[in-house]
């Protein structure tokens, strides 16, 4: 089984810092806006407590965000079949799975390691993709779950998530003494906080998904289904998008296997993911390959 390393504990490390140095400079914000040179304190608690739940809850802070279920292979038996064959065939822990009610059809895997990961599919994504190309999908999540990065994407979520939940309070609370809180400094901590944890999941989403790609289609030994099911995903998504006005929303985004929303001029600024076209030539020249070999 093929494994890329991408120095994820470097990059968690890097990440983390990043979101702890953010929410320092939102204290710093508050405590210029109010006065009050407690802000900054309190946001460096903030910032200790966030990464620790982060670290320790991502899975479920995801999980969460998509009102996902648990599910047992009585009540979604492909989908348990395809992910303990694959599991087995890596000689890897099955994750645990999820099912997210709603008709966007996508699906992510999430968590800080393997022995602690889940993977989630939309219900939409079951009624559109056929078994094959489901196995192509749950193989690109799974191998997410092997290489080891999900737990920087997830971590970005939860710490993300919580970044936007404090910009949007202080945005409608003031930061305290609503007269003396500077009304400009208030509106920038509400749209850079949001800003900030986006442009930090673009920087670690592109490579991944290249690679997730390029070894689910070894696991599974198939990339013309994977490639099958990212042309579907591409039509479905336009047809089903998830609301882009949900915060929290578009912090998990990332996670999931086809961008979420319905494209447009903003969407595609920040997008997290590398072109669908570009994925599925990519697994159709190693179908080409393959047959060539």
């Amino acid at each position: 089984m093929t494994v890329h390393n991408h120095n994820n504990g470097l990059k968690t490390a890097a990440l983390l810092g990043g979101m702890f140095a953010v929410l320092l400079a939102l204290g710093a914000l508050i405590a210029s806006g109010t006065g009050n040179s407690s802000f900054i304190w309190i946001f460096a608690g903030i910032g200790l407590a966030t990464t620790a739940y982060g670290y320790w809850n991502s899975d479920k802070l995801a999980i969460r965000s998509m009102q996902a279920y648990p599910v047992t292979e009585a009540e979604q038996p492909a989908m348990y079949r395809i992910v303990s064959e694959l599991s087995i065939a890596a000689q890897q822990p099955m994750p645990r799975l999820y099912v997210s009610p709603t008709n966007a059809p996508n699906a992510f895997a999430t968590g800080r390691n393997p022995q602690n990961a889940a993977v989630c599919c939309t219900e939409g994504i079951l009624e559109l993709l056929t078994e094959r190309e489901l196995r192509g999908v749950l193989g690109h999540e799974l191998m997410h779950v092997y290489n080891r990065d999900i737990l920087t994407s997830s971590v970005a979520a939860a710490v993300g998530g919580v970044i936007t939940s404090i910009a949007q309070f202080m945005l409608f609370f003031g930061g305290g003494d609503r007269r003396n809180a500077n009304p400009l400094a208030m509106i920038a901590l509400a749209l850079l906080a949001p800003l900030a944890s986006t442009v930090i999941q673009m920087a670690i989403s592109r490579t991944r998904e290249y690679d997730a790609d390029e070894d689910g289609a070894k696991l599974t030994n198939d990339p013309l289904a994977l490639a099958s099911a990212l042309n579907k995903l591409e039509t479905g998504v336009q047809l089903a998008p998830l609301p882009d006005d949900d915060q929290h929303l578009v912090n998990t985004s990332h996670l999931m296997i086809a961008n979420p929303f319905r494209a447009g001029a903003a969407r595609k600024l920040f997008a997290t993911h590398p072109p669908m076209a570009d994925r599925i030539a990519r697994l159709e020249g190693m179908a080409g390959r393959k047959l060539g070999s």
